[in-house]
């Protein structure tokens, strides 16, 4: 949208960007708790230790870490009956998956059934808050009411709906604040030695929640580069500098390209890594792979003084009694998307309220109609839950001539480039600790701790028969 309404020259009425931005924060606290929870916690929480626990134990710890509004002795024993149900079964359900016994698990069987009940309230908090896209969405995911040229939830602009908003928010912010952040400083004490492991060496950030049209002077997440870990050399990021290469990917071959110039030529082959080995293509900012996500915009935050992220990130380096430089790595990138959950989170409170007044002075346009030229180019640069996104078009005889995209999981997933660059998760994994080949644990952590989506960056599609394919990875 925000490409098109670029090409197109349209300004959305503010009552859109509010709520365009609320249905973004929205989206970072439902996706940043389904991550840790249950994207990437079992890669630090031994599941069947916690059958060993003693849930009085674990409900004194817990009482000493959270302020989670259920607990006690009671609790947690039902909690690790209904685990010993799954494993007297014969199967773990949702936690059949796990290296379970793995000799880098480290937390200990009190700690594990904790989390082990937070994992399974987090599922309860998440189907709630997945509601707030509903509110002034239409649905989640894939949101219904977002349109070039604002937003069309003019219906939805009630005190009824907004206080429903308002409710779930706050029940979620909680959670965040209670239990997501005391059970990552919790793990994060027991696993410091990965504070050295898995870093990346570039980082990159288009920012994103606009508190005016002025972008990206008005970013709440500001915009930026960092090259190189110098955090004192933070830049200012622009869209010019960015190129894809496919020397390594399953493509035609072809020079680097810019987005507005990209082509998608599919040219599959075997897979060869002294060659092309991959359906990403390889970002690359001046010529440089960059992570992106919540470390870099946590980064680029702190570098460039944005006091909520400097209090959020100090108090945390400070209780782990941890040197900033730990930040760049996998125990970093775990516990930045944390952190800005409660920064981003409590922004919104504020964004409710800007809503509110709006809606009492019957300011409620939402949208603001546009037509398409005979001609335009545009770029649409923002920061979604996993990263830097970013889309280019070009329009022709009112039609589009040229589409491109580059999403979170192709900066971070790409492979080597024409230059023999690593990509981002290529570089984090060198010289990571194995302590089983056979069940490499450790490397889970590291890759899951950028979230990865090969569906956000490869899509498999046949346009003659629309055939159903079954694929198998070999």
């Amino acid at each position: 949208m925000r490409a098109v309404e670029a090409a197109v020259g349209v300004k959305i009425p503010e009552v859109a960007r509010i709520l365009r931005n609320l249905l973004h924060g929205a989206q970072f606290q439902h996706d940043h708790i389904v991550h840790f929870y249950h994207l990437h916690a079992l890669d630090w929480v031994d599941i069947v230790s916690a059958l060993k626990a003693d849930p009085k134990k674990t409900a004194t710890l817990a009482d000493n870490l959270s302020k989670a509004p259920w607990g006690g002795t009671v609790y947690f024993k039902k909690v690790q009956q209904r685990l010993q149900t799954f494993v007297d079964s014969g199967q773990l359900g949702p936690f059949n998956n796990g290296y379970w016994g793995h000799p880098d698990y480290r937390l200990p069987p009190e700690a594990n059934l904790m989390a082990t009940s937070h994992y399974i309230e987090a599922l309860r908090l998440q189907a709630k808050s997945a509601k707030m896209h509903a509110i002034f969405g239409g649905k989640n995911p894939h949101l219904q009411t977002l349109v070039v040229g604002g937003i069309t939830a003019t219906r939805d602009l009630t005190p009824d709906r907004i206080a429903q908003f308002l409710y779930i928010w706050k029940e979620t912010q909680d959670f965040v604040k209670d239990v997501y952040i005391p059970d990552i400083l919790a793990v994060a004490s027991f696993y410091k030695d990965w504070g050295g492991i898995g870093g990346t060496t570039n980082f990159l950030a288009w920012g994103d929640l606009p508190q005016s049209r002025k972008e990206p002077e008005s970013l709440f997440m500001p915009r930026g580069v960092i090259m190189k870990r110098d955090l004192k050399g933070v830049k200012m990021a622009t869209q010019e500098k960015v190129r894809e290469h496919v020397a390594r990917g399953w493509y035609e071959k072809g020079n680097d390209r810019h987005p507005f110039k990209g082509e998608t030529k599919p040219k599959h082959g075997k897979y060869n890594t002294e060659g092309k080995y991959s359906w990403f293509k390889a970002p690359r900012y001046e010529g440089e792979p960059c992570e992106v996500g919540p470390l870099a915009r946590v980064l680029v935050a702190y570098a460039k003084g944005k006091k909520e992220i400097i209090k959020v990130v100090d108090t945390t380096l400070k209780a782990l009694d941890i040197p900033v430089g730990a930040l760049f790595s996998t125990l970093g990138r775990t516990a930045a998307r944390g952190l800005e959950t409660i920064v981003i989170g409590d922004a919104m409170e504020g964004w409710i309220m800007e809503l509110v007044d709006h809606v009492k002075k019957g300011d409620i346009k939402t949208y603001q109609r546009w037509e398409m030229p005979e001609s335009g180019m545009g770029y649409g640069l923002n920061d979604v839950a996993r990263g830097a996104l970013g889309h280019w078009i070009r329009i022709e005889k009112k039609k589009i001539k040229h589409y491109q995209y580059v999403v979170p999981s192709t900066w971070n997933l790409g492979p080597r480039d024409s230059n023999g660059k690593l990509g981002p998760v290529e570089e984090s994994l060198i010289g990571t600790p194995v302590a089983d080949p056979k069940r490499p644990l450790e490397i889970l952590r590291t890759v899951h701790s950028f979230d990865p989506c090969i569906a956000c960056g490869v899509h498999v599609i046949d346009p003659d028969s629309n055939q159903v394919y079954k694929i198998r990875a070999v």
